[in-house]
């Protein structure tokens, strides 16, 4: 079991930045995968970036279309952390952000289908 914390949300005003941390404990070296997804009120959970953390595509970095180019997922290995650094923010953004991790094959990295694991979510606002 991987146990998964979030933090660094809060309210920023549309143009601002956010970096959003997540750190694993727990049975990490099972991972194959550690994401981020969001979900909006009203709206069903979405994929935001993910990176596979262990066996084929080692590395790799996986990004939804809708924040291609303003998000940065990285990643400290050491410290079985991930990290989400979220520039040039819009209203839209505004979501609960999620920390996942799991097993996930290639095809499915960018549904919640294989991650077994989830944090409690961090609140970002972006204010008009």
């Amino acid at each position: 079991q991987v146990q998964l914390v979030e933090s660094g949300g809060e309210l920023v005003q549309a143009g601002g930045s956010l970096r959003l941390s997540c750190a694993a404990s727990g049975s990490t070296s099972g991972m194959i995968a550690m994401g981020w997804f969001r979900q909006a009120p009203g709206k069903e959970r979405e994929f935001v970036a993910s990176i596979r953390w262990s066996g084929g595509s080692y590395g790799n970095i996986y990004y939804a279309d809708s924040i291609k180019g303003r998000f940065t997922l990285s990643r400290d290995k050491a410290k079985s952390a991930i990290y989400l650094q979220m520039n040039s923010l819009e209203p839209e953004d505004t979501a609960v952000y999620y920390c996942a991790a799991g097993n996930p094959i290639l095809s499915t990295i960018r549904t919640t289908r294989g991650y077994r694991s989830w944090g409690q979510g961090t609140q970002v606002t972006v204010s008009s």
